[in-house]
């Protein structure tokens, strides 16, 4: 789907200021159309949808393996036959091209 899924992430510490809106509504348009950019620019997020709980929680376990082989880790909310993706960098209290790397990758391995 695009090249952010074949990107690592980049360890962030702070330090850096965060992408600016318009540079983040830019990046958003490289991933599926269900990311959504917050009001005030600090997260993006997506909701996933499943035929049944087995399925979200498979979906969630290789979320939580994306997230640990990147050391990036979104907030979630999940249910039965859902789960809400948030991505923000918690260092920077803002986005990062790592959040858009994640969602990416989320994006690939959704269409499976």
């Amino acid at each position: 789907m695009t090249d952010l899924a074949e990107r690592r992430c980049v360890p962030c510490e702070g330090g850096v200021a965060p992408l600016t809106r318009v540079a983040a509504e830019e990046v958003l348009q490289r991933l599926d159309e269900g990311w959504q950019l917050s009001v005030d620019g600090s997260n993006i997020q997506r909701e996933f949808r499943f035929i049944d709980f087995y399925r979200t929680m498979s979906f969630v376990n290789a979320l939580a393996h994306i997230a640990n082989i990147e050391d990036h880790h979104p907030d979630l909310e999940l249910g039965w036959g859902y789960c809400r993706v948030r991505y923000t960098t918690h260092a920077i209290r803002g986005l990062s091209e790592n959040d858009f790397i994640c969602a990416a990758k989320l994006d690939a391995i959704a269409l499976r």
